[in-house]
């Protein structure tokens, strides 16, 4: 299961390609508005979805996906992965404004780890999204899953808005979802490294995720710099170690895990976002590669746009979260014809806002059209995301979100 992994819980090329075809100049062309603009209406769209869940006593959550199929089949739920991204990217751009509704957000997060009947310091998958209007109300959980990726991705939240505000609340909170994955994921059995976590039947996955490995390599890093205290950084070791042991060097890209016995490497389908994040959560050299594979064998055009897909189980649409992790991917690693290739794929971004199926001028789709397979069993759709929308903040600003310190 991955972080993707929504329907359920919803419901009960070439490089040359990607990087500049005709079409992708075309439609980068008549987007309308400036880069500047660009990246302040993909903050609106933020904006409206954080406000629209506040005004009750507590701050709601705000929805992952408007528009579209998503919202035709009632999909109103806020993925926590989502909401981590959205308080990120509030912090890396860092308004008095931005600042103000990444705490409100954070400490929601904070109320729901403190009052999660399990008490052990997680997060769960999704919870409902909107106003909370009971008087000691949290946001309803929709998936109780947890799985590591979305403990990561929370406690890395947690430690940027306290890097922004000096909150000792959102430490101690990162803390103990660090002690949480240390507890409930580390394994040694196999390739030693971080399992997938604890879905809602309880019993504990037993594979691992190169990019749950990625999340939790990059989160306890941060906590070892937020805390002092020198077991997160070895611990972060351990998640490295498991990425250099899931590294193909004739490949020159990651697989995406093993099998239940912590072992035997998972083949397929090879996704996107391991290539991306791990340059941008170790910046290791030796693995710079996986970028270039990415841009290859995860080319994807569809419906004039230009980018990259979700894994090479499908290249028929273009995933645009994937698209702004490889923008901030290149943007970061900065070598030779990086940046140019960072900016046609960012221009793909600014055409989406305006010209993508359901399009809102604000917001970007997760999809470029719908029915896009991830591989994993899951399917992605043309509605408005607040996860891609962050993405593309961040990559339009040149933020890395793996970097807290």
């Amino acid at each position: 299961m991955s972080r993707r992994a929504f329907t359920a819980a919803v419901m009960g090329g070439t490089a040359a390609a990607v990087l500049g075809g005709c079409s992708s100049g075309r439609r980068a062309e008549d987007g309308g508005v400036g880069e500047e603009e660009a990246l302040a209406r993909a903050y609106t769209f933020l904006d409206r979805r954080v406000d629209e869940a506040a005004g009750g006593t507590r701050q709601g959550l705000p929805r992952s996906y408007t528009g579209g199929w998503m919202e035709t089949h009632h999909s109103t739920v806020a993925f926590t992965y989502d909401v981590a991204l959205t308080v990120i990217a509030y912090c890396a751009r860092g308004t008095d404004a931005d600042l103000r509704r990444a705490g409100a957000l954070a400490g929601t997060l904070l109320a729901l780890q403190e009052g999660d009947p399990a008490g052990d310091g997680r997060i769960r998958q999704s919870y409902v999204s909107g106003k909370v209007t009971a008087a000691d109300g949290l946001p309803a959980v929709a998936a109780a899953d947890s799985f590591t990726g979305a403990q990561a991705w929370t406690g890395l939240a947690l430690l940027h808005v306290h890097r922004a505000t000096d909150g000792a609340a959102h430490r101690t909170g990162a803390l103990r979802l660090g002690e949480w994955i240390r507890d409930h994921t580390a394994s040694t059995t196999g390739t030693p490294g971080y399992t997938g976590g604890v879905p809602a039947s309880g019993s504990p996955l037993t594979w691992k995720s190169t990019e749950h490995n990625i999340d939790v390599a990059a989160f306890l890093r941060g906590l070892a710099d937020a805390t002092g205290d020198r077991e997160w950084a070895d611990r972060s070791a351990v998640a490295t170690g498991f990425l250099d042991a899931l590294w193909d060097a004739d490949s020159a890209a990651f697989w995406t895990g093993t099998g239940t016995d912590g072992a035997t490497v998972n083949r397929s389908p090879v996704p996107e976002d391991p290539q991306s994040w791990s340059f941008l959560a170790t910046g290791d050299t030796r693995h710079a590669g996986s970028l270039d594979w990415a841009l290859t064998h995860l080319a994807a055009e569809d419906g004039g746009f230009d980018g990259v897909s979700v894994s090479d189980a499908d290249t028929s649409k273009v995933w645009f979260e994937g698209t702004a992790h490889m923008a901030a991917a290149l943007r970061r690693r900065d070598g030779d014809g990086d940046g140019e290739r960072a900016g046609r794929l960012l221009a793909t971004l600014r055409a989406a806002q305006a010209h993508a199926p359901h399009a809102d001028g604000y917001g970007i789709v997760a999809a470029s059209s719908d029915g896009l397979r991830t591989g994993d069993g899951d399917t992605l759709y043309a509605s408005l995301h607040t996860g891609t929308t962050a993405w593309f903040a961040l990559a339009a600003q040149g933020a890395d979100p793996f970097l807290t310190g």
